[in-house]
Order: structure tokens, then sequence, then C-alpha cells
């Protein structure tokens, strides 16, 4: 026993075992090793695949152009569905499958508002702010109904969320009586694509501003707190002076503040509406990024970093298989299958697999004695 305590080979091994078990322990190393593992796959498939250059856009402006600027454009409104879904998720122990539908009610509100009710309006017949406002308010009430389903009615929240998954699109053609508005004013674009003079995708700026917003709150408020007590156990969270109930619909309302801002984003990058494809299978690909942050779906305890950081890998994956001409038919199969994979992985269990492998003999046969 001495000898093997003075041994350096003995102790750096076991110094070895341990870093690997804190790794593989930590919430986010399954979404780091992700998206290390991505990027090490395009640098070595083709490195130009992280060229960033200047183009003019439609107008004539000078921006930033190249794969990486996409994946950080592209992801935005994922990554503040999954802010939101995560608060869900902890709270609620469920997720809310009616995301890509509410925003479709989002987007049909606001462009009902900035056309002035027209189908075609060549400049915004409403304040802009106005008709954001509007569309947050709208679709907070649409998650208040979801979170009153969950709390009050105690409806499990994929089934309570299934009907709006299922009558939101509907509801969202209905607002425009079943036409598309179209918005040409160009300021109206502007939070979907480029401010003018300014090379950075506006929506990189809203979603860093939204991350900001909910950083604030965390950290100010005892939101965060509460909602994983609820998560964790709603009886003992009630005997401390909670209301479970409020909780949850909180969360929901949150969420479907979120939901706006997305949507918004979503009409003002085309500056009209397809309400069977406007952000559809999204609610999938924000579940996915709760879960790829470690967050465990039950509820509970959360990790709303996590939850970003699984957004951006997805996003992430997704723009590299369209960059190698993966059929767009094709691309929910490829992604399904990695990440369930990187799913798996992050599982305590396959986890605690993962630690064991580095144990020698010797210490596994310490342990078991």
């Amino acid at each position: 026993m001495t000898n093997s305590v003075k041994d350096p080979g003995t102790r750096l091994k076991r110094s070895d075992e341990n870093v690997f078990k804190r790794l593989t322990r930590q919430q986010l190393f399954i979404p780091i090793a992700a998206l290390v593992l991505l990027v090490l796959f395009n640098l070595i498939a083709d490195p130009s695949f992280f060229a960033v250059s200047i183009k003019e856009n439609s107008l004539g402006n000078p921006v930033l152009s190249g794969n990486i600027i996409s994946v950080l454009d592209n992801a935005s409104e994922l990554v503040i569905l999954a802010i939101g879904m995560t608060l869900v998720t902890a709270s609620s122990g469920g997720q809310d499958i009616s995301v890509g539908a509410t925003m479709a009610i989002a987007g049909s509100v606001i462009l009902r508002m900035v056309c002035g009710g027209q189908i075609t309006a060549d400049t915004m017949q409403t304040s802009l702010i106005l008709a954001v406002l509007i569309g947050i308010v709208v679709t907070a009430c649409f998650g208040a109904f979801n979170g009153v389903l969950v709390a009050y009615f105690k409806i499990q929240p994929m089934v309570a969320t299934l009907i709006m998954y299922t009558a939101g699109r509907s509801i969202a053609a209905w607002i425009n009586n079943n036409q598309l508005p179209i918005i040409n004013d160009v300021r109206f674009k502007y939070a979907g694509a480029f401010l003018p003079g300014v090379p950075v995708p506006t929506p990189i700026f809203i979603t860093l501003f939204i991350i900001l917003v909910f950083w604030l709150i965390l950290k100010f408020t005892n939101l965060g707190l509460y909602t994983q007590s609820v998560g964790i156990n709603a009886n003992s969270s009630r005997l401390n002076g909670l209301d479970p109930k409020r909780i949850k619909l909180l969360t929901y309302v949150v969420l479907g503040v979120c939901v706006a801002v997305a949507g918004f984003i979503r009409v003002s990058r085309s500056g009209s509406i397809n309400y069977s494809r406007i952000a559809e299978n999204i609610e999938m690909d924000a579940i996915l990024a709760v879960a790829l942050g470690g967050n465990v779906l039950s509820g509970g305890k959360f990790n709303i970093y996590g939850s970003i950081l699984g957004a951006y890998v997805i996003q992430f994956l997704t723009t590299t298989l369209y960059k190698y001409e993966v059929p767009s038919t094709a691309l929910p199969a490829y992604k399904a299958v990695v990440v369930i994979l990187l799913v798996v992985l992050s599982a305590p269990v396959v986890r605690e697999k993962l630690a064991s492998l580095k144990k020698t003999p010797a210490t596994a046969a310490k342990e078991v004695a």
C-alpha cells in the first residue's frame, strides 16, 4: 500500500481518473464536447467553413458573411425559445410543444398591426413598437392559457399544450382572414436582417439583449430559485411559503413572451408569413436544446446557459449538414440520429459508465472492497 502511494505513476493515473470523472460529470460536458467535435470535423473536412468575409447585401451595404455568421444569426429564434423552454421544463417537469404554432400567432398579429389589415402595405400603418408589444401580450395570454391547464387543472404539459399545437396555426390564419399579408417597408425588416451601417445581423443583438435580460432576472430575483424548488418538490415548496401554481403559470407566461420575440424576428426576416411552414418543428429543436444543455426533462435544477449552448450546437449541426448538401427532406433524420446520441451520452447513467472505464483494476477492486 505504501509503495503504491509513493509511486508517481500510480498517483498520476489516479489524478487523470479524477479529472476525467469530474469532466464527464459537468453539466456542460456534452454540449461543449459536441461543439468541439463539430468544429474539428469542419476544420478537417473544409477549413474554409470558418471563413468570414464582407459582402454587399441587397441594399448595397457591406455586411459580414460566412457560415459562422449564419449559425449565430439563424440560431437566434431557437436560443430565445430555449431560454423560456428551460424555465417551463424546470418548473412543470414537462415541455410546451405549441411554441411553433404560437410563433405563427405572434407573427400574424404583428403583421396584422403593421399592415393595417391590408394584404400588402408599402409603409407600416402602426408603430412597430406597439405592434410588437401587442404580439407579446397576445402570446403571453396563450402562454397563461397553457399554464392554467398545467398548474391549476394538473394536465400533463405535453397534453395541455397539444391544444395550441393543433389549433395555433389555424388561429394565426384566422387573424388575417386566411390571407398572407406582406409589408414592404424596409424598416420592418431591420430586426430580421441588418441595421443601416451595421455589418452584424440584428437578430444576434436581439438575442444578446434577451440573454442579458434573463441573466439580470436570474441574478437579482428569486425566479430561478423558486422555479427549481417547485420543480424538485412542489409540496415542500408550498410548505415553505411558495405557491407552485403561480410559479408554473409565470414560467409559461415568460415562455409566451420569448415566443413573441422569436416570432417577430422570424416574420421580420421575410416581411410576410406562411402559416403552415413558419417555425415548423422548432418546438422539437427547443426541447432538444434543453436536453443537450444537460437539463433534466423531468424538472428541477436547470442551467439556462447550457440550453443556450445546446441551441447553438443544434444550429451548428444544421448549418454543417446544409454545407455538405444533405437534402432538406433528410435533414431531420440526420439531425435526430446525432442529437439522440448526444442526449444519451448526457444521461447520468452513461456518464458513470464512461467514468468507470478510466478506473484501473486496482482502483475498482479497492472501491468494491
